[in-house]
């Protein structure tokens, strides 16, 4: 089985490196950390005008009908330079949900806007710090009409539309398409560790709201979501960890002490040699992960957790010995160890936390071996 990329998709790789080099450098990063500005509007603007934004949308639906395989090839550039835009709220989690649940009619109504960046999607879950669980879950839905707070909501400062969970009764969740300029929609921002990925509090109060797919059935489809978004996410997180790993080899092999290079050193030696295994390891994890999303494979589950685990645990070991490499001008505001740093830990909590990634997999696995072995 051939886990490359075609000439094709590395023709696109070459097109939003030699893109994001020139629009998505530190100095751009920078500027929406040092500011107000939520994300960057003109380097948003040209991802939507390269077509990114409809990558997985069929032309029926005013995309350019690629695939995920592509979106792949995408995302890990993204995470290379940090992009600092909604990208990954509006085309990983809003408009794969849009396209894996949404009636026809919903489809018809907003996948174009989403293609032409006319409109930002998000998914809202998040209530607070605890973990949601059909159980405690705040935000009910009743008579069409949402009540309750969703905190934190990744761009939900920004966002349009959003994809929100919400309880139907004690024992069923859906998920809900909400227009966020709709009456009863309250947001304000909130700070994280990573400000160039602004996030949300957004309160609703008998917000209408529609539903997205089968009432009651919001648990797994937000678990077959988070799945498909999951590989997505850690081929941002592969692309840090690679950028993060080149940083801090290029600070070794320049920085001298003793009068000779650091690089030459045994301990930065094993650094740099432990963030290599671990990056590429991730990869390997990310490359089955592609397959069995552009696929569809029964594998899915498995191959999500894989690849999320794998690639979370890189990028924080890649980021945090970057910093480490370069000794304490990497723990300064002027070098740009942070910004990856920041952006690690942001990622790992994105869709729940590494612990309970963890949980999954090795949940998924035993299943797995439970329905071979019954065969």
């Amino acid at each position: 089985m051939n886990f490359e990329f075609s000439e094709d998709q590395n023709m696109l790789r070459d097109q939003a490196q030699n893109f994001l080099r020139a629009k998505s450098d530190s100095k751009a990063v920078r500027k929406i950390l040092e500011s107000d500005q939520p994300y960057d509007e003109a380097l948003w603007k040209g991802m939507v005008e390269l077509g990114w934004t409809g990558v997985t949308i069929p032309e029926a639906y005013g995309g350019i009908g690629l695939g995920h395989l592509e979106l792949c090839v995408i995302a890990e550039e993204l995470g290379r330079t940090l992009a600092p835009t909604p990208f990954s709220s509006s085309v990983y989690l809003a408009t794969e949900a849009l396209l894996q649940f949404g009636s026809e009619e919903q489809k018809q109504a907003w996948l174009p806007k989403l293609a032409a960046g006319e409109v930002i999607g998000t998914v809202a879950v998040g209530e607070g710090t605890k973990a949601v669980t059909q159980q405690n879950m705040q935000v009910t839905a009743k008579d069409g009409k949402l009540t309750g707070t969703k905190l934190p909501v990744a761009d939900g400062d920004v966002a349009n539309i959003a994809i929100v969970i919400a309880k139907d009764s004690d024992s069923a969740a859906s998920l809900y398409l909400v227009d966020l300029t709709a009456d009863g929609v309250t947001r304000s921002t909130v700070k994280t560790l990573d400000p160039t990925r602004s996030h949300a509090q957004i309160d609703f109060k008998g917000t209408p709201a529609e539903v997205l797919g089968g009432a009651g059935e919001g648990w797994p489809q937000l678990e077959k979501l988070f799945d498909r978004a999951a590989i997505l996410f850690a081929w941002e997180q592969v692309g840090g960890a690679e950028a993060s790993m080149q940083m801090a080899r290029d600070y070794a092999m320049g920085r001298y002490a003793f009068g000779r290079p650091i690089a030459s050193f045994q301990a930065i030696k094993h650094k740099v040699a432990d963030m290599y295994i671990a990056h590429t390891l991730a990869r390997s994890n990310c490359y089955y992960g592609a397959w069995a999303l552009s696929t569809d494979a029964p594998e899915l589950p498995v191959a999500a957790a894989t690849a999320r685990v794998s690639a979370t645990e890189a990028f924080h070991e890649c980021s945090k010995e970057n910093i480490q490499t370069h000794g304490g001008m990497g723990f300064t505001w002027e070098f740009d160890c942070h910004l990856f740093y920041r952006r690690s830990k942001l990622l790992s909590l994105n869709l729940g936390s590494l612990p309970r990634w963890k949980d999954m997999l090795v949940t998924r696995i035993e299943q797995s071996n439970l329905d071979h072995s019954s065969q």
